[in-house]
């Protein structure tokens, strides 16, 4: 027998059965999706399919909302301090044309204004996007890009 090698990124399941696995009720993902807290693929038929990773961003966001007591503001301003100007080595004059870098409200994803680097990047492929998963500590993220 021969395996098959599935990306984390791979979508793979409709919205019930990721509503299952990651124990979210579907109203509520409608409601992650709608306020930029997460990024579905989306197929010809705009049903939203989701992956591994997608998976692990549901559990995460569950978390932030039953064991740490966040709404999501909370979690956008959390979402919104990881340096992405920095994973993504952003020159500083798209620094100054990104709404991201000076946004403490909402993650760089959703920024209306984009810097060049970003601009025509598929964000759920973003690195930064990619970072949050189930397990992620956003101190050792923080450390880990910041001086």
């Amino acid at each position: 027998m021969s395996g098959v090698i599935v990306s984390d990124n791979e979508p793979l399941y409709t919205l019930s059965i990721a509503a299952k696995l990651s124990q979210t009720a579907q109203h509520s993902i409608r409601q992650y999706i709608d306020r930029g807290l997460l990024i579905p693929h989306k197929k010809e038929s705009r049903r939203h399919l989701f992956s591994n990773s997608d998976i692990q961003r549901l559990i995460w966001i569950r978390k932030c909302l039953e064991e740490n007591g966040l709404n999501f503001a909370g979690i956008k301003a959390k979402l919104a301090l990881i340096p992405c100007w920095k994973i993504t080595n952003c020159s500083l004059v798209s620094r100054k044309n990104c709404d991201a870098y000076y946004s403490s409200s909402h993650p760089c994803w959703v920024a209306s204004q984009k810097g060049e680097e970003c601009k025509n990047r598929d964000c759920k492929m973003c690195e930064v996007y990619r970072s949050i998963t189930a397990n992620i500590e956003l101190k050792s993220l923080l450390r880990k890009y910041l001086p």
